[in-house]
């Protein structure tokens, strides 16, 4: 009885990549639309305060700390598991963008500068 030692077969190092590619389209994506909406909030009539730019820079800065959280979460995961982690933090950024959206429709008057 012989016993092989060949390690594991990895997949191609460009598939995880591409994976991390494919959904960095989205992740950017909720980046340009933030970065839109601050621009035209700021661009208003009565422009932001402290809190409105505080809210909207972070809205801004949420996706891009999202997808590298979860690049270094599966990183050394299987592609599947790798797939998962970032759909799932796409997931919480659409969360985190509508939540922001409801708090500038209800709330508005808090973000702009009197």
């Amino acid at each position: 009885m012989t016993t092989s030692s060949s390690p594991a077969r990895r997949p191609a190092s460009w598939i995880p990549a591409a994976i991390a590619g494919f959904f960095g389209l989205f992740y950017a994506y909720a980046v340009w639309v933030a970065v839109g909406f601050l621009i035209a909030q700021a661009g208003a009539v009565e422009g932001l305060n402290g809190a409105g730019w505080a809210v909207l820079l972070f809205s801004v800065l949420f996706p891009i700390i999202v997808f590298v959280a979860g690049v270094l979460l599966g990183r050394r995961r299987a592609l599947v598991q790798l797939a998962i982690i970032l759909l799932v933090g796409l997931g919480l950024v659409a969360v985190f963008w509508l939540n922001i959206l409801t708090y500038a429709i209800t709330n508005g008057n808090s973000l702009v500068g009197s």
